[in-house]
C-alpha cells in the first residue's frame, strides 16, 4: 500500500522511480480503465522496470471514463472549463487531503511560508463556474495566509488596484494570481511599478482575447506591472500537483512530479533533452486516479530537471492552465 508519506517525502531520483513503479503496479491492479489500456497495448506488467516503460494514459480518457483506482466515495469532482458543446474532463477525487497536501507542500517548496504573503486572486472565469480545482487550491491558500487583506476579485478592478498599490508601497509581500486575460485587462486600466509583488499567470484567454506567444505576453505583463519577471503555474484538472515557473517560462516540478517528452509521431518512444515533443506527466499524488498521463501539450525538457511548455497539439481544444498556442 502506498501512503502520502511515501509520495511527499521523495528526495532522490532512485526513490522517485521506485515509488512510481510501485504506483504503476497498484494502478494496474486497481484502476480498470488503466488496466484495459495497458492490456490493449499488450504490456507485461512484470517486465516494466523503468519510467520509460510505463504506459501513459491519454488525457482524453478523463472526458469519457471514470478514472479511479479504488472504490471509495468521491469527495470532490473537479471539472475542466471546456468550451460550449465540448465534453469536459472530470477528475473524481476520493481523498481530497492528498490534493491539499500536494499544493501546500508544492507552494512551500517554491515560495516558502504562505503566511509571509498576501494572496490576491483575479480568476473571474474560474469563479463563475463550479468544480474548478484551481479555485479550490487558491481559496485554501488565501485562508492559510491568515491575512484579512487576502481575497478574490471578480470585476472590481478599482478596489484591487488600490489594494495592490497600498500593500506594495507598505513593503508587504504579495502574490497576485490571475487568469491571463484578466491580468491584461487590469494593466489596460492602470500601469503599475510594483516592488514587492509576484505576478503569477495561470494561462488561458478563455475565448476573451487572441492567444499570444509566451514571450510577447510576458513582455506586456512585465511592462504593465513594472516587474522584471512573470511567474506561471502549470496544472490541470486531471492532476493533483502543479509545476511552477519563477520566470522566463521555465518550469520546475515538485519532488513527487516529473515529466517525460514523447515523440509526436510515436507515443511510445521519447525524445532527448531540448527536442520538442508531447508532455507526459507523472504525478504521484494522483495515486487514487491515474499517475501517468499523456497530455495534449507540447514542450521540451532542458538538460537539467526543468521544462518548457511550447503549445498544444493541433485540433485539441484550448483550455486549462498556462497553455499558450504558437
Amino acid at each position: 500500500m502506498i501512503t502520502a508519506p511515501d509520495i511527499f517525502t521523495i528526495s532522490s531520483q532512485k526513490q522517485f522511480e521506485k515509488t512510481a513503479l510501485k504506483v504503476f503496479r497498484f494502478q494496474y491492479e486497481n484502476n480498470l480503465v488503466y488496466q484495459e489500456f495497458c492490456d490493449f497495448l499488450k504490456i507485461e506488467v512484470q517486465k516494466v522496470k523503468s519510467l520509460q516503460q510505463i504506459p501513459f494514459l491519454p488525457i482524453q480518457f478523463f472526458k469519457s471514463h471514470k478514472v479511479v483506482s479504488n472504490e471509495n466515495a468521491v469527495q470532490e469532482t473537479f471539472t475542466s472549463s471546456g468550451t460550449t458543446g465540448t465534453n469536459t474532463s472530470k477528475h473524481f477525487v476520493t481523498d481530497v487531503s492528498l490534493y491539499e497536501e500536494s499544493y501546500r507542500k508544492g507552494f512551500s517548496q517554491f515560495y516558502g511560508n504562505i503566511e509571509d504573503y498576501v494572496v490576491l486572486a483575479l480568476l473571474p472565469s474560474y469563479l463563475e463556474r463550479e468544480g474548478s480545482s484551481l479555485i479550490y487550491m487558491v481559496e485554501d491558500l488565501i485562508k492559510m495566509t491568515h491575512n484579512p487583506e487576502s481575497g478574490f476579485y471578480l470585476h472590481n478592478h478599482e478596489e484591487l488596484i488600490e489594494k495592490l498599490i497600498r500593500l506594495d508601497n507598505a513593503g508587504q509581500n504579495v502574490i497576485l494570481i490571475g487568469v491571463t486575460y484578466a491580468l491584461l485587462d487590469l494593466i489596460e486600466t492602470k500601469k503599475f511599478q510594483l516592488q514587492n509583488t509576484i505576478i503569477m499567470e495561470t494561462g488561458g484567454m478563455k475565448g476573451k482575447r487572441k492567444e499570444m506567444i509566451r514571450e510577447e505576453l510576458h513582455e506586456q505583463l512585465c511592462e504593465g506591472f513594472g516587474v522584471s519577471s512573470i511567474h506561471s503555474e502549470y496544472g490541470m484538472t486531471e492532476l493533483l500537483s502543479q509545476a511552477y515557473s519563477l520566470g522566463n517560462g521555465v518550469f520546475e516540478c515538485p519532488s513527487w512530479m516529473q515529466i517525460l517528452i514523447r515523440d509526436t509521431e510515436d507515443a511510445l518512444t521519447y525524445v532527448d533533452a531540448e527536442k520538442t515533443g508531447g508532455i507526459n506527466v507523472i504525478d504521484l499524488a494522483n495515486i487514487n486516479s491515474c499517475s501517468f498521463i499523456a497530455t495534449q501539450d507540447l514542450g521540451k525538457k532542458n538538460p537539467n530537471t526543468t521544462f518548457e511548455v511550447l503549445g498544444r497539439f493541433d485540433n485539441s481544444d484550448i483550455r486549462g492552465c498556462n497553455l499558450m498556442v504558437i
